[in-house]
């Protein structure tokens, strides 16, 4: 008996230990989701007014840039993938994972070939064990992303949409990421970059400027020549925010799991500590039957010499 009850005393102390990793484990997830909230709001107003910037621009000329003209029979296109680097994230990078799956099959279904492009080990590692090929992949950066590091994922990308397809390129530009709600509620989503939807960003732009009419432009020097400096800002600030909006999910996911890996941990300490003093007190009952039974045999041995 003294053996099992020495089990769940090493049992208790296990779990206590991971209890209190666990604990501050969510207690810095939750300091650095409250950073992010903030980088997410400070750089969505900018990704808003560029958006309004470039609508403005397509809607006032007649340039056929690849920023704003969609393709007759598109054939290519890109996927940008954001997942974490890290696990203990609860569901985050596999829900990001299998929206990206769904919309590489709707492409693949029309007829598109995909190029993929991944940000965090979580999706790296996704495709690496399926054999599947990467163009190009960053990491080490998405618990906290700096604008540097969203130049460097966009370079690639702009590069490709640039180029004709039979060079490489691309005719679209999708990115799959997880976009921050609240601290409860973080969605997968999926979202075309380019070519930009110009009633999509109309409303964006609208809503942004609270319904405010674009007012109309003249272009110096040329429509041509703004889109062309316009486009590698538009693209840079969506990633940009799109990274902030994962790192910000990620964080608020950590939190979530670590906070129900600590309630879990809570309750299996006061399952083993009933179970302890369970195996404690039956090791005491027979304790007390071992030393009565012992007096009572004495007592008898006593008697009979008598």
């Amino acid at each position: 008996m003294g053996a099992k009850l020495r089990v769940y005393k090493r049992r208790i102390r296990s779990v206590s230990a991971t209890k209190k990793i666990t604990k501050a484990m969510e207690m810095i997830a939750a300091s650095r989701v409250v950073k992010a909230q903030r980088q997410v709001a400070a750089s969505t107003p900018y990704a808003s007014e560029l958006t309004r910037a470039v609508t403005a621009v397509a809607t006032g000329s007649n340039t056929q840039h690849p920023l704003t003209t969609e393709v007759e029979n598109p054939t290519r296109a890109a996927l940008l993938l954001i997942t974490s680097d890290r696990g203990l994230a609860g569901g985050y990078s596999s829900n990001v994972i299998k929206a990206a799956e769904q919309l590489t099959e709707r492409l693949k279904a029309e007829g598109k070939e995909v190029d993929a492009y991944i940000v965090g080990r979580k999706g790296v590692s996704y495709y690496s064990f399926r054999e599947r090929k990467v163009v190009e992949s960053w990491t080490g950066f998405t618990d906290s992303p700096t604008y540097a590091d969203a130049k460097a994922v966009a370079a690639p990308l702009i590069a490709a949409v640039q180029k004709d397809t039979a060079e490489g390129g691309v005719d679209e530009l999708h990115i799959v990421t997880t976009e921050f709600i609240s601290m409860m509620t973080q969605t997968a989503i999926d979202d075309r970059l380019l070519p930009l939807s110009l009633d999509k960003a109309a409303e964006e732009s609208a809503e942004a400027s609270k319904g405010e009419i674009l007012p109309l432009f003249d272009f110096e020097p040329s429509a041509e020549d703004v889109l062309d400096a316009l486009l590698p800002r538009y693209v840079e600030s969506r990633i940009y925010n799109a990274l902030l909006q994962a790192a910000a999910s990620k964080h608020a996911a950590t939190r979530r799991a670590m906070k129900s890996a600590t309630d879990n941990a809570e309750e299996l300490i006061k399952s083993l500590s009933r179970l302890a003093n369970a195996a404690r007190q039956a090791e005491i009952t027979q304790e007390i039957s071992e030393i009565v039974g012992g007096a009572s045999a004495l007592a008898d041995a006593t008697a009979g010499s008598d």
